[in-house]
């Protein structure tokens, strides 16, 4: 009964092939190029905003010191990130004119959301501006010491004796007091001991002053301080203060080495 019967061969409708020529031609295929010409336009305009930064850096070192340098390249970075991501948009079709409107719409939110943000931007205009420190020097602020690295735009970027890397807001370090151990050609060190009751601490004292004087390091002017701060039943305490200069790395080495000087002199004879 059914020997007979032809097989049944399905009805492709040809314009569903068509459909999809047209999607790809119209839609997918030009979307595509526009992928590769972002992906691209952002790895080379990366590569010519760090040439061009690398030569303005370059060029201003001959009239600016190394802390103006790294804050003008540090904006001047953004800037040209955010002009490139501008640009990036509008291989999209995204007008330059929309995006400004979208921005200056959004602008007050932004600015809300980013009150701390501005208020680090404002701040660290006011550190290069006001110079309360630059970079290379040692300062003490918003609870951390360190030598300072650069100012950035929003952050300050300190490694502290330990050669970790710190990063501070610019406003928590301009609404605080700041010490700059730099700024000064010497900065006092100071190292405390006891001797025992029954030795004369005098003796002592000049025993460690010899000794402190020729760590190398230690300025000849002015010279080591060393005396007794007070008296106590188990003995005298006393006070070794040497001038250095340079930065953190020598003032530990000459501070190691003058508790070296202390316990040599303080040691009993064998």
């Amino acid at each position: 009964m059914f020997a007979n019967t032809p097989p049944v061969i399905p009805v492709v409708n040809p314009s569903l092939f068509g459909d999809l020529t047209a999607l790809l031609k119209l839609y997918l295929i030009p979307l595509l190029w526009q992928l590769v010409g972002a992906v691209a336009l952002w790895f080379v305009g990366g590569w010519l905003i760090g040439v061009v930064s690398r030569m303005i850096v370059r060029a201003m070192s001959r009239h600016f010191d190394v802390t103006v340098s790294r804050y003008i390249d540090g904006a001047l970075r953004v800037i040209l990130k955010a002009v490139l991501i501008i640009t990036i948009l509008g291989v999209f079709g995204v007008e330059s004119t929309s995006f400004a409107a979208l921005i200056a719409a959004a602008g007050v939110a932004i600015g809300m959301a980013w009150s701390g943000l501005l208020a680090n931007f404002a701040a660290g205009v006011f550190l290069v501006v006001l110079r309360p420190f630059k970079v290379g020097d040692v300062i003490t602020a918003a609870g951390v010491s360190g030598e300072v690295r650069e100012i950035g735009l929003f952050a300050t970027t300190l490694d502290n004796r330990n050669n970790t890397r710190i990063f501070v807001g610019n406003n928590k370090l301009f609404s605080e007091n700041i010490i700059n151990h730099s700024v000064n050609p010497h900065t006092r060190l100071e190292a405390i001991t006891h001797v025992a009751a029954g030795v004369d601490p005098f003796a002592v004292v000049e025993r460690i002053r010899e000794r402190v004087r020729s760590i190398p390091g230690v300025l000849a002017e002015p010279p080591p301080e060393v005396g007794v701060r007070e008296h106590t039943p188990a003995g005298a305490v006393l006070y070794v203060r040497p001038y250095v200069g340079g930065g953190i790395p020598d003032q530990e080495t000459v501070l190691d080495a003058t508790y070296r000087a202390i316990t040599e002199a303080t040691a009993k004879p064998a």
